[in-house]
């Protein structure tokens, strides 16, 4: 039985304020965690990536900042949804400081 398994049959057996406590757990677990975002050292040296995708947050907000339209990034990866943009953009939004770091870093390189 895998974890998820276990963890629908727990939740079939609370109350749903006992559900509404587990949520509020997992979500302070979560911190500033984004959907479609992750950061895997084994990947792009742990730089936030879309997730499927080996393409750095900090690539598609620089392609942005010269101009590159939504359309034109979408045909250049395949692989990119529209979602996967506006994921990209709220990512950037929270964590401009980094991502402008990033950009500097990778362009002086």
């Amino acid at each position: 039985m895998t974890n998820i398994e276990r963890l629908e049959q727990i939740l079939a057996g609370m109350t749903r304020g006992e559900k509404a406590q587990v949520l509020q757990w997992v979500v302070q677990d979560l911190g500033d965690a984004f959907p479609g975002i992750d950061s895997n050292q084994d990947v792009s040296g742990g730089e936030p990536c879309i997730v499927r995708t080996r393409i750095p947050v900090w690539v598609l907000v620089r392609a942005r900042q010269v101009g590159i339209t939504e359309a034109d990034l979408l045909r250049s990866y395949p692989t990119l949804r529209a979602e996967d943009l506006a994921n990209a953009w709220a990512y950037y939004r929270a964590h401009r400081q980094e991502i402008e770091q990033q950009i500097e870093e990778n362009e002086s390189a």
